[in-house]
């Protein structure tokens, strides 16, 4: 059994088609899909999935892109979703400044509190984290000061120097399809740097179609060929890959019954 751990399966480019691109990902193994959130207004639309789909969970968060519109969510309200059983995570929250950098005030107050959101609860915090390193890394160190809490540097497309920051404080590193290009040196150095025991993988789906895929729309069942192009970054067997890759999601995300998932095949 796959899992992918980071999807959007409440963008509109699922919405004709969400139960057929469910079967596909069941039909090709993978058995978990995580629905992220990225707007905190809308989390009744990403929860709907989760609810009516047994094994789709989703998580309550604001996209560093859309900081701006989300401030006024206070740390207790985020922590009031996750009294939702089908909540298994904080996010996605974090820096982006490839886009926009004039909103770096409302995205640092928003991620601070996701953070503490996260810190409360006991559950991971899913990080977003682009062309922002330094800052990144800064905000991460102070505030594991300040009290641990529990992250997933998602979709890893950073400098090899935040990932080692990321491990120092305990992070797992979650690798899309982007580990399957070839020209993405600095995502080969990471995953293999990166002790398989805390890596995850993902889709970031519709976004970022692995190599067969590479330009298309991207969708849970593709995770397959990105834990092929981890295994071959690696050098490792690729039943290590699902195994150890498996266990890392129910590791970090242990609010997710792993019982539930023994021996299970879909």
């Amino acid at each position: 059994m796959l899992v992918d751990s980071h999807c959007h399966l409440d963008f509109p480019d699922f919405e004709h088609e969400l139960p057929q691109v469910i079967q596909r990902a069941h039909d090709a193994g993978v058995g978990i899909m995580t629905s992220i959130s990225t707007r905190i207004k809308q989390f009744d639309k990403i929860h709907n999935i989760a609810l009516e789909h047994e094994h789709i969970y989703c998580t309550v968060g604001t996209h560093p892109c859309n900081a701006q519109d989300e401030t006024d969510i206070s740390v207790e309200q985020i922590i009031e979703y996750t009294s939702n059983p089908k909540v298994i995570g904080i996010g996605e929250a974090g820096l982006d400044y490839f886009h926009d950098q004039s909103f770096k005030a409302e995205q640092d107050l928003v991620f601070r509190n996701h953070i503490e959101a996260a810190r409360q609860t006991g559950l991971p915090l899913i990080i977003h984290s682009r062309n922002s390193d330094d800052a990144m890394a800064a905000i991460l160190n102070e505030e594991m000061q300040r009290g641990e809490f529990k992250l997933l540097l998602h979709c890893f497309s950073s400098g090899i120097e935040l990932c080692k920051t990321g491990l120092d404080l305990g992070a797992f590193v979650s690798f899309s399809g982007i580990v399957s290009f070839k020209n993405a040196a600095n995502v080969h150095e990471a995953a293999k740097l990166v002790p398989i025991e805390r890596i995850l993988v993902e889709t970031d789906a519709p976004y970022l179609a692995p190599t067969p895929h590479r330009g298309k729309r991207n969708e849970p069942a593709f995770v397959t060929h990105t834990a092929e192009a981890l295994a071959n970054v690696k050098q490792i067997d690729i039943k290590k890959v699902h195994n150890a890759t498996t266990q890392a999601f129910f590791d970090l995300f242990s609010k997710v019954p792993s019982e539930k998932y023994a021996g299970w095949e879909v």
